[in-house]
């Protein structure tokens, strides 16, 4: 119970503080200009997060990324449910590095369900996954979380 805890800790810690420090359009290795401007994500890259999502995560967090309705409360198992990633619940105030690492990582060592994603999705194919559901999102959240983002860029190097 205790290294649970422990690891708990660490991976709340991964979510609170990016590692990178921010450049105004700094392009990523998927060639994608991190302005945090949705308009400059291309179409193709929401096109393929949209289907990235459909095969991979609309079984639990739904079609729609809205997730399930009681998601703040825990099942019969002790575990949360999906929450929605369109903008109603949680996801807005993690930074695009822990999105990313909860992706690829999972959820089952902080007691969830979420497989880790990291054998089956390419870095690229989570990314375009995050800017579909981010593409719910409405504008004021949005910017909010690109404040936040780019905050915790700057907090670590």
């Amino acid at each position: 119970m205790k290294m649970t805890k422990n690891i708990l800790i660490i991976v709340s810690a991964v979510f609170v503080v990016g590692c990178e420090q921010v450049v105004d359009d700094k392009v990523t290795e998927s060639g994608i200009a991190e302005s945090y401007d949705r308009s400059k994500v291309p179409a193709s890259r929401l096109k393929q997060g949209q289907s990235l999502f459909i095969k991979n995560c609309a079984t639990c967090h739904g079609a729609d990324a809205q997730g399930a309705t009681n998601w703040r409360k825990r099942d019969k198992d002790g575990k949360f449910p999906p929450p929605p990633l369109n903008g109603t619940a949680h996801a807005w105030h993690h930074p695009k590095k822990a999105l990313m690492y909860t992706i690829k990582n999972g959820t089952v060592m902080l007691g969830g369900s979420m497989p880790a994603w990291k054998d089956k999705l390419t870095d690229e194919e989570i990314e375009s996954i995050i800017y579909w559901f981010q593409s719910k999102w409405p504008a004021q959240l949005y910017q909010a979380w690109t404040r936040q983002d780019k905050e915790s860029k700057k907090t670590k190097k």
